[in-house]
């Protein structure tokens, strides 16, 4: 006999503002205290010192995380010149300084080479595993740490605000597995200034934005208690980028017992396309679509 889990059987995503000073971890399991849910996880891992938007998936939500994950991010950050630090931003030592500060055209002229599919090594204080280890914790052991570089997409870069010469303030889009704080420091290796995030915030990710986000003092002052149920927003809301198919009441049984089921297909739809099932606007399964029915891949309790 299985064994029945504590706490509320409540799903959707509580989209957090989160403070510095704070990992994602923790703000997931607050969250996960404060409204005494089954289960919880989160899209996309914001570094302590970072701020923003982290999406919270409960309950039946966490099995469509990959989804937010994989969807295009928005940061905002600032960059100061003049020095590398160890972990690319301000929280390490200082390695390296220039008297370089490279004006504005400068800094416009290298972002061409940070846009669109890039590689991008990672930061020596990141979880990127290496042997099994993550690599943050051979850092701190003052072990080298040797990263290969990985590929990125990046939509957008762009330069937004310039407060003084030593700093920079840029905006950035880009896919899953991006770092800033990396973009920080090739910029400034590019510029040969050197550099390093001082200041990083998401403030959006898929279909989520800040607009509306709980903040932690809200969460913390709500305490264990329902006040912040009416803030979740459905599972649904990350399945925004698949084609939806609605299906008859007939199917949904077929689909939630893992069988393939009848869907009326949305316009466009190809067979080996990938969608989702609805009924009475409630997701179902998402799945295979091919020819007329859905193979689910996963599916949602009622």
């Amino acid at each position: 006999m299985g064994r029945t889990r504590k706490g509320r059987a409540i799903s959707g995503f509580l989209i957090v503002d989160k403070p510095a000073g704070i990992t994602s971890t923790s703000v997931v399991n607050k969250v996960r205290w404060a409204m005494q849910a089954q289960k919880a996880g989160h899209a996309g891992t914001l570094d302590p010192a970072a701020t923003g938007l982290l999406a919270v998936a409960l309950g039946e939500a966490t099995k469509v995380l990959p989804y937010v994950t994989e969807a295009l991010k928005a940061y905002e950050f600032t960059v100061r010149w003049g020095q590398e630090t160890t972990t690319d931003d301000a929280e390490g030592a200082v390695t390296r300084t220039s008297d370089l500060r490279p004006t504005d055209a400068e800094i416009e002229a290298a972002l061409p080479e940070f846009r669109g599919d890039i590689l991008q090594v990672p930061p020596a204080f990141s979880a990127v595993k290496v042997d099994g280890e993550r690599a943050y914790d051979l850092a701190r052991d003052g072990e080298t740490v040797e990263l290969s570089a990985r590929p990125l997409y990046v939509d957008r870069l762009a330069l937004t605000a310039r407060p003084d010469p030593d700093h920079a303030v840029l905006q950035m889009v880009c896919g899953k597995g991006g770092y800033v704080r990396s973009i920080a420091r090739d910029l400034g290796r590019s510029l040969s200034c050197l550099g390093h995030v001082t200041q990083l915030r998401r403030i959006w990710s898929g279909p989520f934005a800040l607009h509306g986000a709980v903040t932690w003092a809200e969460i913390e002052a709500n305490g264990q208690g329902a006040s912040l149920d009416a803030r979740l927003l459905p599972l649904e809301t990350a399945l925004v980028g698949l084609p939806e198919c609605r299906i008859p009441e007939a199917s949904v049984a077929l689909l939630r017992n893992g069988g393939p089921a009848p869907v009326f297909p949305a316009d466009g739809l190809d067979w080996g396309d990938e969608a989702w099932a609805s009924r009475d606007g409630r997701a179902i399964a998402v799945g295979v679509y091919e020819g007329g029915h859905l193979r689910p891949t996963r599916v949602f309790a009622a």
